[in-house]
Order: structure tokens, then C-alpha cells, then sequence
């Protein structure tokens, strides 16, 4: 007995429609996924052997290559300008610093007047002038000239307060650094908290990154009048602030050494400890406005462990132009072992800049020294292409002192022992028998800044 077959309408479309012929024969769609799945494999197999061996070979060479070697080299200088006729002098030194290749930037670090010029418009327009013909980027950062002494009758009784505002709107008023090369800036006035403090700066050049800092001379302008000190206060907090930020910034950019610049010299030459019985003297010391600096370049060390460089002018005359030292501890009477001060004095401030070379290719890659302008120096006509013509024959460099960069300080602590090395880091003077040369401090280097000899002079 034999079922008849049902006639659904599925099946009569299947009687009605014939089956698809089959590219690979009988069982063909069967094989058909394994086809397809050779087909892939013999894809990546050419995708592999077309690609993957070169970019292996790539990542191979890369892994061997070394890392590019940064080269640079900046210019400090600082008090150059006392008097109107300084300025031709100020624009020779300028010059002089634009014509060499190797220069990045120039930072003026304080007083671009003097003591006993008046605080007018005019001369800080004519003044930011002359640092906007240099070739290279400048960045200028306020000292005690250029508003705190504003005030005196002298300079024109004006509110320094309002001196500084009026720096702020025309030397920082743009985001790049004066000078006809742009030098990109970030400054702390980004941060909405901070408005108003486009002053204080940060930007970076191969390894290592640099803050500038509105700290002047003058107790960093701390009035002793009741009341609360307002400009005083606020600066407190955002020069803290700027400094825990550019740590974190070089932390997240893996830098080698951060540099700061400012115009006060805020670290004493003794050890820094509290007076606990200081309220039972009759006459107190007045308060250091630069105390709790100190404190924050103390975190700063704790959080970034490479080299720390504060770099400062210095009034007194110094016998080789510049002295580096360590005198920073913290309020257990520790010396800091990271963070190194580098003070600088320069015998002719109109015709002397000190110049630090780096090259991150050495052991040792930051070198100090003061460079000379050449007695015989033309003026530079208006500039009409980025290049610059190379730098003549320099006069003299008499002391390089070389300032090594690292991941980690050494801990100097425990065997830092007063007294050091019997010679000084500051090199031969220079003749002017008659300059009023300031005793040297009692110089603490720390082992990674080698001394290397002054360099002969060239026939």
C-alpha cells in the first residue's frame, strides 16, 4: 500500500521550479563552504606575505633605530635696560643672539627699566618694540622695575597694580611669544579660574619643558599694611597652581628636566626652618612673601622626579657670571637633591648673555656659558625671509658648566655632607678690577654637573 502524496503549495513549487545547478558538481553545496573558507585563507595568506613582512621588518628597524636627538640651545638675559640710551645697545644684544641658528629662544627675565625711569606708556611700547624686531621668540617675564617700584614718586606714583594690568594687555596679550619668529605659548589665563594671569607661561622643546613665573624682587611684593595683601594672595595660589599643573603636563609628555624661570631669587642660602618662639620676640622679622614658593617647588620635586632648574638674575656682581647650587630643603632640613638654581649675574649685562646648550645625546645635556657680542657687529637690516645668516666668531666663552638631565635624582640626602668641592662653579671673571664682586656663596653642585674647562681662544 503506497501513501499519496500530499499537494501542498510548497511543494508543488518545488516540482514546478528545478533545482539550482550546483558550480561544483553533485554534493556541491556540501562543498561549498569549505571553498569558500580555503578562498579566505589563502586571502590572509597573500594579505600576510604582501604586508605583514615589511611592516614586521618596519617595526624591527624602529626598535633599533635611536631615538632623534634634540639640539637646541636658549639665551638668558636680564636688567640690560637702565636708561633710554641703553636701548641701541639692548637691540645690538638682541641682534647678536638672532643670528645664531642653534638659538630657539631668548627669555628676558626681568627689569626692561630702570630704577629711576618713569612708568609711562610710551617707553613700555617703545621697549616691547625692540623685542618684537628679534629674530628669535622672546619671552619676557615682569620684574620688580617693571611695576612694584612704579609707585615710588620717582617712577611716576603709579598704582602698581594697574602697571601690571597694563603689562598683561600689551606684552601677553597674544598666544604666541614676542619676536618676529612665533613661538606657540600656553599660558596659565586658559584656565578660567586664572584670567588674569597670562604672564606666567609654558611651552616645551625637545625633553624638557619651561614655566615662567611672576615672582619679583621685593619680598614678592608683600605689603606689610593690615588687612588683606589681595595681589599678593591670589599670585600665591596661581603660581602654585601653575606649577602642579606644568609637573602633571611633563609627567603625561614623559620629559626629561623642567626649567623655571623667574626674576626673584627665592631661595635663601641658609637652611630654611620655622622659629617656633618667633611670637615672643618683641621685634619680629618681617614675613618672607617667598615661603610658600619654597613649599610648592618642594611638592614639585616629590611629584616630578627629574631635574628641576630654577633659573633667577642676581643683582651682586658674580666673579665668573653665574653660580649653581642646591640650597632648596625641605622642613626637615633635607636638601632637595632634584632641583638645582642656576644664578646668574653677567659682568656687562649690555653685551654679555648666558646661553645653555642642550643635547640630549650626551650624558651630561644641559651646558651653561656666557657668550659675548663680537665687538664688530653690523646691525641687522629689516628681515624679509625666516632665515638668518650664520653667527660670527664669538669673542670669548669662557665657562661651560654642564647641567646632565635624568629620570630620577639621586638621593643626596643621606651623604650630603657641608663643604662640597673646594672650587666654585662660576668661572674666570674677565677684567674690571673696579666692579664690586660679591663674596661666593657657598656652592652645593650635585654630582651630575660636571665642570669642564674654559675653552682656549681661536687665533
Amino acid at each position: 500500500m503506497s501513501w499519496r502524496t500530499r499537494r501542498t503549495p510548497n511543494a508543488k513549487r518545488r516540482t514546478a521550479t528545478p533545482p539550482w545547478p550546483s558550480p561544483y558538481g553533485r554534493g556541491g553545496f556540501a562543498l561549498r563552504g569549505l571553498y569558500r573558507a580555503l578562498y579566505h585563507a589563502l586571502a590572509w595568506l597573500i594579505a600576510l606575505c604582501a604586508m605583514g613582512t615589511p611592516g614586521l621588518a618596519f617595526a624591527a628597524r624602529a626598535q633599533q633605530a635611536p631615538t632623534p636627538a634634540w639640539r637646541y640651545a636658549f639665551a638668558v638675559v636680564a636688567n640690560v635696560v637702565t636708561e633710554p640710551g641703553d636701548e641701541t645697545a639692548l637691540q645690538r644684544l638682541v641682534d647678536a643672539i638672532g643670528r645664531d641658528p642653534q638659538i630657539s629662544f631668548l627669555v628676558y627675565d626681568g627689569n626692561l627699566k630702570g630704577p629711576r625711569e618713569s612708568c609711562v606708556d610710551h617707553l613700555y611700547e617703545r621697549r616691547r618694540d625692540l623685542l618684537e624686531a628679534s629674530r628669535a621668540p622672546v619671552v619676557f617675564v615682569p620684574g620688580q622695575r617693571d611695576w612694584i617700584t612704579c609707585g615710588a614718586s620717582g617712577a611716576g606714583g603709579y598704582d602698581p597694580v594697574e602697571r601690571l594690568d597694563f603689562l598683561r594687555q600689551n606684552f601677553y596679550g597674544d598666544a604666541n611669544a614676542l619676536g618676529e619668529t612665533p613661538l606657540a605659548l600656553t599660558r596659565e589665563s586658559e584656565v578660567s579660574r586664572f584670567r588674569p594671569y597670562r604672564e606666567n607661561v609654558r611651552w616645551q622643546v625637545g625633553d624638557t619643558v619651561f614655566v615662567t613665573l611672576n615672582v619679583p624682587n621685593g619680598n614678592n611684593h608683600f605689603l606689610n599694611a593690615g588687612g588683606r595683601n589681595g595681589e599678593f594672595e591670589d599670585r600665591l595660589i596661581a603660581n602654585g597652581f601653575w606649577l602642579e599643573h606644568a609637573a602633571e603636563f611633563a609627567r603625561r609628555r614623559n620629559a626629561r628636566a623642567i626649567v623655571i624661570f623667574m626674576e626673584a631669587d627665592a631661595l635663601p642660602d641658609r637652611e630654611d626652618r620655622s622659629d617656633r618662639f618667633a611670637w615672643l620676640r618683641f621685634h619680629r622679622a618681617p614675613r618672607d612673601g617667598y615661603a610658600e614658593l619654597r613649599r610648592s617647588l618642594v611638592k614639585l620635586a616629590d611629584s616630578f622626579r627629574g631635574p628641576i632648574i630654577v633659573v633667577h638674575p642676581d643683582e651682586a656682581k658674580l666673579p665668573r657670571g653665574f653660580t649653581i647650587d642646591q640650597p632648596l630643603r625641605n622642613e626637615k632640613g633635607i636638601r632637595i637633591a632634584n632641583v638645582t638654581r642656576v644664578t646668574f649675574s653677567l659682568r656687562d649685562p649690555l653685551t654679555q648673555w648666558l646661553q645653555v646648550d642642550a643635547d640630549m645625546a650626551r650624558n651630561t645635556p644641559l651646558r651653561v656659558s656666557v657668550r659675548d657680542v663680537p665687538k664688530h657687529l653690523p646691525l641687522l637690516p629689516p628681515q624679509q625671509q625666516p632665515l638668518s645668516p650664520e653667527m660670527p666668531e664669538i669673542s670669548s666663552m669662557p665657562d661651560v658648566t654642564e647641567i646632565p638631565g635624568m629620570q630620577q635624582a639621586p638621593d643626596l640626602n643621606a651623604a650630603s655632607a657641608p663643604g662640597g668641592s673646594g672650587e666654585g662653579m662660576g668661572g674666570s671673571a674677565g677684567s674690571g678690577a673696579s666692579q664690586t664682586v660679591a663674596p661666593p656663596r657657598p656652592l652645593m653642585p650635585p654630582p651630575w654637573i660636571q665642570q669642564q674647562a674654559p675653552a682656549m681662544p681661536s687665533n
